[in-house]
């Protein structure tokens, strides 16, 4: 297990209420590592998304609509299969990467810790870049226009994934997709096109302070 691995026991959260096979997920998640690196915290430099602490039914949904092809994704082609990627399966990874929490900063400590096990729990660390903009600004238009689907502090749910603590550069890749239309979304016109570039850069400054 990863907390076992590297000596930080909060780092997984175990829902009680979980019917699902954890270390099943486990094993299925070393798969996607290579992408959304092991501790699902997204890759890439932010092109490939955070998974760890999604709400897991999200998570499915999505999942299933790649196998479906419902939401096209290069990428994700040899895996979503029926055969890569069965139902149950879906299921356990789904709730293994709800179950991770992710660090903000490096644990604290009074021992002595060499280089390599520090180096070790730095890459357990997600935090997020300050984006410039105006977050004051930001924040009024999220909890206006965002809050609903994504929860007060963009922790996220069934309904919409988890915001907080997300790259910028893979939220802002989404949102230009959901633009062209080449990603759906209800409310793109309303949500993405008519605040404007800058206010979508205010809502980016915002966002990235979510996880501090």
């Amino acid at each position: 297990m990863i907390a076992r691995l590297f000596g930080i026991a909060l780092l997984l959260v175990i829902s009680p209420l979980s019917a699902a096979d954890l270390e099943n997920g486990e094993e299925i998640y070393e798969v996607c590592a290579g992408c959304h690196g092991p501790f699902g915290q997204g890759g890439g430099g932010g092109v490939y998304p955070r998974l760890a602490g999604m709400d897991e039914e999200y998570l499915a949904d999505q999942l299933e609509a790649f196998k479906s092809r419902k939401r096209e994704n290069i990428p994700m082609l040899p895996y979503a299969t029926e055969r890569e990627l069965p139902e149950e399966d879906i299921e356990d990874v789904s709730a293994y990467l709800m179950s991770i929490k992710l660090a903000t900063q490096l644990p604290q400590t009074d021992k002595v810790i060499d280089g390599l096990e520090r180096l070790k729990q730095a890459k357990m660390v997600l935090n997020i870049p300050l984006e410039k903009g105006s977050i004051k600004k930001g924040e009024a238009f999220y909890q206006s226009a965002c809050v609903k689907c994504h929860g007060k502090s963009g922790e996220g749910n069934a309904r919409g994934p988890l915001i907080a603590g997300q790259h910028i550069k893979y939220m802002s890749k989404q949102i230009e997709l959901y633009i062209s239309k080449e990603r759906r979304h209800v409310q793109a016109e309303k949500l993405f096109v008519k605040p404007g570039a800058e206010l979508l850069q205010d809502l980016y400054a915002y966002l990235s302070i979510l996880d501090d």
